[in-house]
């Protein structure tokens, strides 16, 4: 197999459609599992909440308007294949272009600073947090989710002692949710990373949210683990943007990675309804 060339400019462009798309569409799953979310809310000032949402998202569908007016910091996951060649350009310099032209042009609103402590507005909404695997094949797939900070800024991070029990992590994780309210604009969707180390358990949590809200875990233990924990979390009554009912979450999706014999590392990442993410492959 031979080698194929994917401009810097192509990937750019795309990235920039990544930007428009994510914001401005719903994935169809989420939108879907909001509206059986509506159906089964038994909280009648929930069940408005969330047909104002499912209108929120319809509407900004069709008039290509953000959905929400945090429209995120870019986050972009990128499967690289071994046998792909960037040429005219440096590969992550493509997609900061294609992030800027998308925010800018698109007329989102611009999130990002360049230092944590002096805030001074990039106006790119750049730099974008990469995360690139390289794999066999050639082609290039790109995930942009644009996350917004209501929701990050409830993560929580806990280094537990690897022999504690399942009941102690999921507890922890509904807690996290649970203990979050309305902030981070429930029904959320919930990512974990389990195991691995902080920084990969932080950049699984993430990932995680972009996972089908169709698809079960492949394993059948930590599909009944998500199962338990959405139940619990379910069961507290926050309900939809904290005003009560049912329906605090949509989904837990938990990714489970290889640790140390020492460690046993717990990161949990909410996504607020508006869990938007786009893909294309090149």
């Amino acid at each position: 197999m031979g080698i194929r060339e994917i401009s810097a400019e192509e990937i750019a462009r795309s990235v920039a459609g990544l930007v428009l798309e994510a914001n401005f569409r719903l994935p169809a799953d989420v939108l879907e599992a909001l509206k059986g979310a509506a159906e089964r809310e038994e909280s009648p000032t929930g069940a408005e909440i969330l047909r104002n949402i499912i209108d929120n998202a319809c509407l900004a569908r069709d008039e290509s308007l953000p959905i929400c007016q945090d429209t995120g910091m870019a986050i972009v996951f990128c499967e690289l294949g071994q046998d792909v060649h960037i040429t005219g350009g440096a590969f992550e310099e493509a997609i900061r272009q294609g992030v800027e032209r998308g925010y800018v042009d698109g007329l989102m609103r611009l999130s990002i600073v360049s230092d944590p402590l002096r805030r001074t507005n990039t106006n790119t909404n750049t730099p974008a947090v990469i995360h690139t695997r390289i794999t066999d094949g050639e082609r290039l797939k790109i995930t942009l989710c644009p996350k917004g900070f209501g929701s990050e800024n409830m993560s929580a991070v806990k280094m537990f002692n690897p022999t504690a029990p399942s009941a102690e992590i999921e507890a922890f994780i509904a807690d996290t949710v649970i203990s979050a309210g309305p902030n981070p604009c429930p029904p959320v969707i919930v990512g974990v990373g389990l195991g691995g180390s902080l920084d990969s358990a932080a950049v699984e949590a993430k990932r995680a949210l972009t996972r089908p809200l169709s698809e079960e875990n492949p394993d059948p233990f930590y599909a009944a683990m998500e199962r338990r924990i959405l139940y619990e979390i379910n069961s507290s009554g926050v309900g939809p943007m904290g005003l009560g009912g049912r329906v605090t979450a949509l989904a837990v999706h938990i990714a489970p990675l290889a640790t140390h014999i020492a460690g046993l590392p717990c990161v949990v990442n909410i996504s607020c309804h508006a869990t938007r993410h786009a893909t294309c492959i090149l």
